[in-house]
């Protein structure tokens, strides 16, 4: 039996619930909205086609209702317009989030919390500070998303499983988020020589990691502009953290979190390795960054701690 609440039921919060469902990750899902006929809307349609998916009891409800989630997820807040950056909504949705955490944290005190509503890193920094719950259980969604985006465009590009890219996108959840090239590779070989060593004879494009990074920077711009708002990927990436909070087993992968010193950062939340599983992100994998790498962390680091200065908590 796992309960998941989810406050905020617009299109990312409704589709990570209707996600959940299908995937079966969840045996109750509590659906919270400043607007209460909207999230009965929302539960009341994806409990209609429960019979075709694992049982699973969908309702909206009130923060008591929340008593007793093994996870909570916040997507409540200000949507990005077209041509808005993540970092300038900061003030109004930490506005928002404060609202809420006095009203979930006391119903629901033993909970994981999943930070996705943006600017991520700056959300769950301020989630840290201000909520009490233990910091292995705030995980800001962070550059899951990103890593996914980065992921899926090299597999395109090569024609080849998902699985088998390992890299990944570090730092801010936007703008100054950058790749460790030097560590990335498919099926442990350097990203660069990879089209060279297949035996097959095929033609494939050059890589060009500028245009990699141009892509994963822009994918979120794009989807909106096109069609007004991101949620499909970054639902899926959400169900995929419940599932793996959810098993036994430890997972990596890049969500935000506080750092502690690691490559000299201290009190601040965005992206690094984490394992995450049973026991929340409970430790971090500290990868192997060349300089320029590390010059690119801090980078990002440096803009969000230009942000924090900005804002008030």
């Amino acid at each position: 039996m796992n309960k998941i609440t989810i406050i905020g039921t617009g299109s990312v919060g409704s589709t990570i619930a209707y996600t959940l469902c299908i995937n079966g990750t969840a045996s109750e899902i509590v659906m919270i909205d400043i607007n209460g006929e909207k999230a009965k809307g929302e539960a009341l349609d994806i409990r209609q086609g429960t019979p075709f998916c694992n049982p699973c009891s969908v309702y909206a409800g009130n923060y008591e209702d929340a008593k007793g989630s093994d996870i909570v997820i916040i997507t409540a807040g200000v949507a990005r317009k077209p041509g808005q950056s993540r970092l300038d909504l900061a003030q109004t949705n930490i506005d928002v989030l404060k609202i809420i955490t006095k009203k979930i944290v006391s119903a629901a005190p033993d909970a994981t919390y999943i930070i996705v509503s943006n600017p991520v890193d700056i959300l769950t920094y301020a989630f840290c500070k201000y909520s009490g719950i233990p910091e292995e259980r705030i995980i800001g969604s962070g550059t899951i998303l990103d890593t996914a985006r980065l992921r899926s465009r090299l597999s395109e590009m090569y024609r080849v499983n998902q699985q088998n890219v390992h890299a990944y996108v570090l730092g801010e959840h936007g703008d100054s988020s950058f790749i460790p090239w030097s560590i990335a590779n498919i099926s442990n070989v350097p990203t660069e020589d990879y089209a060279k060593s297949i035996s097959s004879g095929d033609v494939y494009p050059e890589l060009s990691k500028n245009d990699i990074e141009e892509y994963v920077h822009t994918s979120g711009a794009v989807v909106i502009e096109r069609k007004g708002a991101t949620f499909y990927a970054v639902s899926m990436s959400v169900c995929y953290i419940c599932k793996c909070l959810l098993s036994g087993i430890d997972t990596t992968m890049t969500v935000s979190t506080m750092l502690h010193g690691e490559y000299g950062l201290y009190d601040i939340c965005l992206s690094l390795l984490n394992v995450v599983g049973s026991r929340g992100a409970h430790s971090k994998i500290l990868l192997p960054l060349n300089d320029q790498e590390i010059r690119a962390l801090y980078k990002s680091a440096g803009n969000l701690r230009s942000v924090i200065n900005s804002i008030k908590l």
